[in-house]
């Protein structure tokens, strides 16, 4: 009894922190060649919006977060850096449509025939679920190379706004920037 007690309660909080993990899809990129122990230092200098634009609020925040989540790694901002940081925002309205089919009926059927009157009924219903995807697309060029040498993109379903944006934001940027310099123990 005790046993399944505890697979009953382990199972819940399996689940519980299953609900709680995050939709957004990180995905990261990075030149092979670069040797990202030589980069100390960096500065933000671009924000593209593409498509639709964010508010100037939430622009701060990602801006922010980012130079905070890089200073957390040990790089600190300057006026002449060794890393250029671009950010990118694209923000789309979208579509997902499903369709329902129905078919229902009695009597006896048989194609092409049929016998005893059968009669047949179907239908189809369409759902449509509007949102918005948003991406944010954060870009490390050497400063002497002007060349990208690590890149990483996080996209998320946006249903609603966030209730608490600062935090959301800081997440987001964490988790985009989580494997940024590529190889660093964890």
């Amino acid at each position: 009894m005790k046993r399944n007690l505890l697979f009953v309660a382990l199972l819940g909080l399996i689940i519980i922190l299953h609900s709680c993990e995050s939709s957004l899809k990180v995905t990261s990129d990075y030149d092979k060649a670069a040797n990202f122990s030589q980069y100390k230092t960096f500065s933000v200098v671009q924000m593209d919006q593409q498509n639709q634009s964010i508010s100037q609020l939430n622009q701060n925040r990602i801006i922010n977060a980012v130079k905070s989540e890089l200073t957390k790694k040990g790089l600190q901002e300057s006026a002449n850096p060794d890393l250029l940081v671009n950010i990118v925002t694209i923000l789309k309205d979208k579509q997902s449509v499903t369709a329902n089919s129905n078919y229902y009926g009695y009597g006896g059927a048989y194609r092409p025939y049929s016998w005893g009157g059968g009669m047949a009924s179907g239908y189809t219903t369409y759902d449509v679920h509007e949102y918005k995807d948003g991406s944010i697309i954060v870009e490390l060029v050497d400063a002497k190379q002007k060349n990208l040498v690590w890149e990483g993109i996080g996209n998320k379903e946006i249903d609603k706004p966030a209730s608490d944006p600062d935090k959301a934001i800081s997440e987001a940027i964490a988790a985009i920037l989580a494997k940024y310099p590529p190889g660093a123990k964890k």
